[in-house]
């Protein structure tokens, strides 16, 4: 039931009880701040396994600027590496795989390359995808902020139409005025509102699988 809205603010809790999924959590090019253990806990809070890989083996940025440096030095190849050994003693259980912006192209880039995974939870972020991309009506939920410099609407629009082409079920939620990673607390992109409702319609993604 995959589609493409902006997402009503006063979005409700869960309710009832949902199957515990194991949630691998990627983080964005800051690093392993704060703000992701606080999502993990929340993912946690609610019944769900979470491992949260520190692909930058514990520097974090103060700047988008310094992040892109950290992530460029290790290299897109060692970093990828990092992940797929963070994710592979949970691969064979099926993984729900998430991340945030930078995390959420590591996610992206896993979950498509996994036949076992539940879901594809994404935040801020996305990735290319190759044309011989093929998954089994994999559950894919997506929140970006509208408008978001990083994932402009003609990139989210071709994005979302390849996706379906590779068999997922895709689901695009966008915040209208939040900054680019409006989940982080510590950063000046931070929207209150937008962030509870993003972990409450993710929570929602999550019962659901």
């Amino acid at each position: 039931m995959g589609g493409v809205r902006s997402i009503d603010r006063e979005v409700k809790p869960v309710t009832g009880s949902a199957a515990s999924q194991t949630v691998i959590l990627f983080h964005s090019v800051y690093g392993l701040r704060p703000a992701v253990q606080a999502g993990a806990e929340r993912l946690r809070a609610a019944g769900h396994e979470v491992i949260v890989p520190d692909l930058f083996d514990g520097r974090t940025a103060e700047t988008i600027e310094d992040g892109i440096a950290i992530k460029e030095e290790i290299g897109k190849d060692e970093l990828l590496r990092r992940a797929v050994t963070a994710a592979a003693p949970y691969s064979e259980r099926g993984l729900v795989y998430a991340g945030l912006s930078f995390g959420g192209s590591v996610a992206q880039n896993l979950a498509l390359a996994d036949e076992k995974a539940r879901g594809l939870l994404l935040l801020h972020g996305t990735s290319d995808i190759a044309e011989d991309a093929a998954v089994d009506d994999l559950p894919v939920q997506l929140h970006v902020a509208d408008p978001d410099p990083f994932e402009p609407h003609d990139w989210l629009n071709a994005w979302y139409l390849r996706m379906q082409r590779a068999g997922a079920d895709v689901e695009v939620y966008r915040y209208a005025g939040a900054g680019h990673l409006f989940t982080d607390d510590g950063l000046p992109d931070h929207d209150k509102e937008a962030a509870e409702s993003a972990w409450k319609v993710g929570l929602g993604f999550l019962a659901s699988l």
